[in-house]
Parts: C-alpha cells; structure tokens; sequence
C-alpha cells in the first residue's frame, strides 16, 4: 500500500486545489515580489537533461529556443486553453514536482500557480520569465473597470518582443545556473533568438507604419494588448470583460459605454482571441456594425497553424490588425 501513497496524495491535492481556488481570491503575481529563486547546478549525467515546465505554449516556446535539446520540455496550459481559467490535473502536478525548473509568465497572469507551489513544494524553483519588466496600467478604463483590472498591471508582457528578449535573458542565466556546463549553448541559443526577437521588432513597425494614427484603436476581449499599444503607437479604446482577465464578467452598462466608445471614436474592428468564446464580442460588433476579427493572444495554435510558435503567432496578429485597420 504504501507504494501508491505519492499517487493517492496528489489526487487528493488535486482535489484540494480545485475547491480552495473557487474559495479564495487569486493570488498576485508581480515580477518586484517575485524575484529569480537562488538557484544551485544539478547534478546531471553525460546523458541526462534539465526537466523543465513551462505554463504556457508562449513561455514554452521562448524556452524551447533557449534550451534547444539540453532540456525535456513539459507545458502545463494545453494548446487553445485560456491561461486565465486553467486547472491544474494530477499529472501537471506530478510534472511540477519532477522539475528542476519552472517557468512561468507571472505579473498574476498565472492564478492557479498559487496554490500549487506551496503544495507541491516547488516555490524555490518557479522562475518568472516576466522579472524585471516594469508593468504597465492601461489607460483605457471606463466607470467600474478599474475594480477589475487589478494592481499589478497587465500580465501579457508578450506583446512587446523587446519584452520576451528579457524572457530570454531571465532564461539563459537560469539554465546556465543550473546546468553551467552547457552555458555556452544556452547564451549562444539566447543571442541567435534575441536576433530573430529584434527582426520581429523591425518588421511590426514597418507593417503598424500603414495604418492611419487616427486607425490606430483596439477593442478587444480582455485588455491584454497593453505593451503592443504603447511600444508601436495604438489606443486601447476598452475590453469587453473588463480588466486584465477574462474571468471578470462585463455588466450591461459597462458593454454600452463600450458600444457608445466604438461608435464615438470611429473604431474599425473588434479583436477576439481564439481561446475566447466570442458570443459577447459578436454582439458588440454587430451592435456598432464593426468588424469580428479573431486573434491568438494567450495560446500558440497548434502545430502546423500560422501561429505554431511565438514569432509567427506574432506575425499573424499584426497582419490581422494591420489589415483590419488600415
């Protein structure tokens, strides 16, 4: 019996977890309060491999190019999940005590992380890949959005590459930390991604440089496009759930001041994300008589898509909106 107690106990966490997260307000996660862990070599054998967890597709994507095949790559957040609803399962958490290394966004993005990494007993090995970016607060709140948004600022530190090249630092030095024999892998990897990050940054704004200024309004699901606004020259008019999440629900007033905000300021389009039911946003946009135009925000598409990794999910969303603007 006693060799199915590691099974049955984190069965039972599991359980644990699930009900005490619908009892508790979501743990905040900012980048200041959560600083790199110390973190010491691990002994690994000619053959053996960092075992590393990513929270989502998005961090395990800029991780996969830093660690290259030095590392065994699990990602917690299925493929079109939303980050801001998922549950952790049994075998995430099986996954979770297993690794060296964790790497999260942070910033609150994460609200499940809270209650796992006590329980589990691997807070000393979260990384957040988003430590040291300075968080930004959107300027778009209406009356009543501001009790939504939350005090840390957006999470969705992504949509400014020049953010994921300080992923990619806090991700180099910590694998270099942990497996220094291969530091020159992980540093050389770091600088040839860091590359490809800065081409990105080059090409969004020659792509933003067609649309009109007086074009250049978002309205989208949730307020998440925050760094991609204030990096290339956009206005976040409002969200439909308000606040940095999508878990906030949107009151018949705060959906007409956003309609009335739509039609006041001329918006062209209304961007929903692909891990998003769009019933709310299709009835906005028919409401304004603008266009629906879905993008992929807290999830990479699936392999094969025009989003498969976190440049081309890129790539697809500027086009997307450079077209629906212009």
């Amino acid at each position: 019996m006693k060799t199915h107690t590691p099974v049955l106990l984190l069965a039972l966490l599991s359980v644990l977890l699930l009900v005490g997260s619908a009892c508790r307000p979501a743990a905040t996660f900012t980048p200041d309060a959560n600083p790199v862990p110390a973190l010491s070599p691990v002994p690994l054998g000619p053959t053996d491999r960092l075992r590393v967890v990513a929270t989502t597709s998005i961090v395990a994507d800029v991780v996969a190019n830093v660690g290259g095949d030095r590392i065994a790559l699990t990602t917690l957040v299925p493929l079109g999940a939303d980050p801001h609803s998922f549950q952790p399962t049994p075998q995430d958490m099986t996954a979770l005590s297993q690794a060296h290394v964790i790497y999260a966004n942070g910033a609150g993005l994460e609200t499940f992380l809270g209650s796992l990494m006590d329980s589990v007993g691997v807070a000393g090995r979260v990384v957040y890949v988003s430590h040291g970016i300075a968080l930004l607060q959107a300027t778009h709140e209406r009356e009543g959005e501001a009790e939504h948004a939350g005090e840390g600022g957006d999470p969705h530190t992504w949509f400014d590459p020049n953010n994921v090249i300080a992923w990619v630092r806090n991700i180099r030095d910590t694998l270099s930390i942990l497996d220094p024999a291969h530091a020159d892998t992980y540093r050389a990897n770091a600088e040839a991604y860091t590359a490809q990050l800065q081409t990105l940054d080059t090409w969004i704004r020659q792509e933003v440089a067609q649309v009109p200024p007086a074009n250049r309004t978002l309205v989208t699901d949730h307020t998440a496009f925050t760094y991609f606004a204030a990096r290339y020259g956009f206005e976040q008019v409002g969200a439909i759930f308000p606040g940095y999440s999508t878990l906030a629900s949107p009151s018949a007033k705060e959906l007409a001041a956003l309609e009335d905000a739509i039609r006041a300021q001329g918006v062209k389009a209304v961007f929903v994300g692909k891990t998003i039911n769009p019933a709310l946003a299709q009835r906005v946009a028919q409401d304004t008589g603008v266009r629906l135009v879905f993008l992929y925000t807290g999830s990479l598409g699936e392999p094969g898509s025009p989003a498969a990794t976190y440049l081309d999910m890129m790539r697809y969303n500027v086009s997307a909106i450079v077209s629906a603007l212009r």
